[in-house]
């Protein structure tokens, strides 16, 4: 069965291979994109999803920017995912923004959808935040809800306890766990380090991709050529991943964790749109807000401590195997289409 899904996104270079494996898949359609202030400030985001989408041939889809901050501190961006947050891509958006902001296209599909909407946010939490308080009744108008965001039982990445998107905007993850703790709301899917930073995307992988799209040739990502010895793939988002995930590649690299890159969001998108590929286990979510050194923690009671009931669907196990060579194949198909 075909899912209606919105993506909420602050596009990076893993939010935008996101994107790209929503618009291949068949287990969803894509209905419209929200765009937050994380990796990059939200204009730069909006621009970023809806050239990525116009790649993809998704020149249809509603890409809606929205705040422009977290709710209570400035914004912090990241670094990883290079200036304009694709990387070494240069992509320029051919179709135009919606005038609408973000969080009222969230509300206004779950209304017009009740049940049905999927919605998975890749970013900090802000506009679903914002959302929640032009719609109390949202968590019941979902038909659900996936979060990439928090880290459990696992080390932060941007502190030694805060995952990035948790950190950027805590206030508003607090208001998104709290309000998806009353009775009777189905409980979202969360995806945090502990299972994201084992799903890698290595170079070997972007070159399946290209072989199996018939991009010829493709884009040699060794770290030991230099920039001359890259010839450019043959089909143009080929040429896109390339260029976006060599960045993110040379970046771990330079940081000592490899040649790779996380692919934290797609994990999250297709882990709640397909069970099978992982485990997941119950437990009551809570945010630190005041700790001086713990601001931004994801903390979780999974035994019950708290007299409340669970909140959220951890993911605890993936089958990484599986989940790389779907993402791989659902690429190197949208290439061949798009070509």
């Amino acid at each position: 069965m075909t899912v209606p899904l919105l993506m909420d996104v602050d596009t990076g270079v893993d939010d935008a291979v996101a994107l790209l494996y929503a618009v291949a898949t068949p287990r969803a359609e894509l209905v419209a994109a929200t765009c937050s202030a994380g990796n990059v400030p939200a204009p730069q985001a909006a621009a970023n999803t809806r050239a990525v989408l116009d790649l993809a041939g998704a020149t249809d889809v509603e890409v809606a920017q929205g705040a422009l901050a977290p709710l209570v501190e400035p914004l912090r961006t990241a670094v990883s995912h290079g200036s304009t947050g694709l990387g070494y891509a240069d992509l320029v958006p051919e179709g135009r923004i919606s005038g609408r902001f973000a969080a009222d296209v969230i509300v206004e599909n779950a209304r017009a959808r009740p049940g049905e909407l999927l919605l998975v946010v890749t970013g900090p939490q802000t506009n679903l935040a914002l959302a929640l308080r032009r719609e109390p009744e949202l968590p019941r108008l979902l038909r659900r809800l996936a979060l990439m965001g928090g880290s459990f039982d696992h080390p932060g990445n941007s502190t030694p306890t805060a995952e990035f998107n948790i950190l950027v905007d805590p206030e508003a993850a607090a208001i998104v766990f709290d309000a998806f703790s009353a009775p009777g709301v189905p409980r979202p899917l969360v995806c945090g380090l502990n299972v994201t930073e084992r799903a890698e995307l290595r170079p070997e992988h972007v070159r399946r991709v290209a072989e199996l799209a018939g991009s010829e040739p493709a884009e040699t990502l060794d770290p030991a050529d230099g920039a001359g010895a890259r010839p450019r793939a043959s089909k143009p988002l080929v040429r896109f991943l390339s260029d976006a995930l060599r960045f993110k590649f040379e970046t771990l690299l330079s940081w000592g964790v490899g040649y790779l890159g996380h692919m934290h969001d797609p994990l999250a998108l297709a882990l709640a749109l397909d069970a099978s590929l992982g485990e997941t286990r119950a437990g009551t979510v809570d945010v630190e807000l005041a700790g001086r050194l713990t601001r931004g923690m994801t903390v979780v009671d999974w035994a019950g401590h708290w007299k409340r009931p669970a909140n959220a669907d951890v993911a605890v196990e993936i089958d990484f195997g599986r989940f790389t060579d779907e993402l791989v194949g659902a690429l190197a198909g949208l290439a061949r289409r798009t070509a």
